[in-house]
């Protein structure tokens, strides 16, 4: 069978998802074409030769609309005759975006593909795209007759379901902000990001090179004084026996980034003399409950290691997205993963969730940390809206 396998991959600095964020000024089709242009420089691949572009986007509205794929690929310079692809599995979009590149390269339809997303929070606002209507319609209201709640909500329900305290949420983000500040300070992460130039508030462009929601004094005792986030009447009626947990600072925050990631053949890219640095082994895609909606991680976990053969035990490395840590936390419960291996380098919480790209972000830190650790296998799976989720393992290969 032919094998995918990534030959690099890059990511953008994840910018705060305001107004005043470092990546504010830089339209979404510009950001992602950064990261684009990025991994063709430094792969050195003839760009005529990319079969196609499969790129996710959650918010696909506004500035990120039209197919924004096709705009990225052509305001990177790719040539015209390169086709662009915008996919949307909500949080998981650009993991998909992996998936389906890996599978066009085992099925021989894709010699060189690239795979990769984006997401401009602070210019397309998250939820923006229902633009005020109703995405589930009547027949969805008749088979969940008391709904469907928003993710906060959901990651409340986790949290009783499990049994966390507030003080165990509170202990992983902030964990998750002091490994991530390591990272950064032990230059763990650079030669994963490309610097970006962004023009200012004044209109000057400036040089981004890290990312900007990690907050190194980060503590659970700075954390307990955070309100809940998501506590309202009308949920306090419904679930009375929520603790009311999630807050702003055991939560993702809302960011600007883009991440992409070349994939070929081991054929094509011995042929063009480009080394891989990883093969994407298996793939699973899973539903869940809608309610929960953010436990899906858990059953894709168990679906990938059986396709692979392999126990949780022969992982080397984790990146569990860290929407909210409540969700990590009962996955690793479940799964009985080390925790010593799960966002080795930190998390969302701290380094923060682009929606669209955040799973090619995930998987660019994976073969760094991977690298950096000496591991075989990684693993990466994403909560996403409506009870989804994806899970990918990659093996290293030098």
């Amino acid at each position: 069978m032919t094998n995918a396998v990534i030959v690099d991959a890059v990511r953008t600095p994840i910018g705060k998802g305001k107004p005043n964020g470092a990546l504010a000024g830089v339209h979404p089709v510009d950001l992602h074409a950064h990261a684009l242009r990025a991994l063709v420089e430094r792969t050195g691949v003839d760009p005529a030769r990319i079969d196609d572009v499969i790129s996710g986007a959650v918010g696909q509205i506004g500035e990120q609309s039209m197919n924004t794929a096709r705009w990225a690929a052509l305001a990177a310079g790719l040539p015209e005759s390169v086709p662009a692809v915008t996919v949307d599995r909500q949080c998981g979009s650009s993991q998909q975006a992996v998936h389906f590149a890996a599978q066009g390269v085992i099925a021989g339809a894709y010699d060189v593909v690239i795979a990769s997303g984006v997401e401009s929070m602070s210019r397309v606002p998250m939820g923006s795209q229902v633009a005020g209507r109703d995405p589930f319609g009547p027949q969805v209201a008749a088979r969940y007759p008391e709904g469907l709640v928003p993710q906060g909500i959901s990651a409340e329900l986790i949290a009783a379901k499990w049994g966390f305290t507030r003080q165990q949420l509170d202990e992983f983000a902030a964990e998750s902000h002091q490994r991530a500040a390591k990272a950064w300070a032990d230059g763990k992460f650079a030669a994963e990001v490309a610097p970006i130039k962004a023009p200012g508030a004044d209109g000057t462009l400036r040089e981004i090179t890290t990312d900007e929601t990690v907050r190194p004094g980060t503590t659970p005792e700075i954390l307990a004084g955070l309100k809940p986030a998501f506590r309202a009447e009308i949920w306090e009626q419904r679930f009375p026996n929520l603790g009311w947990h999630i807050t702003a600072g055991n939560s993702s925050p809302i960011n600007d980034g883009a991440a992409a990631l070349l994939i070929t053949s081991a054929e094509t890219a011995a042929a063009s003399g480009l080394k891989p640095r990883a093969r994407i082994h298996s793939f699973a895609v899973t539903g869940d409950d809608p309610l929960l909606m953010l436990t899906g991680i858990i059953p894709a976990t168990r679906k990938v290691l059986q396709k692979a053969g392999l126990k949780i035990t022969d992982i080397d490395a984790f990146e569990v997205n860290e929407a909210f840590t409540s969700v990590v936390l009962a996955w690793q419960k479940e799964t009985g993963a080390d925790p010593t291996k799960v966002n080795i380098n930190g998390g969302a919480t701290a380094l923060g969730h682009p929606l669209g790209a955040s799973g090619a972000r995930l998987a660019t830190t994976l073969l760094s940390v991977l690298e950096q650790t000496g591991g075989r296998y990684g693993l990466q799976t994403m909560c996403e809206a409506g009870g989804l989720a994806n899970a990918t393992i990659i093996e290293r290969l030098n």
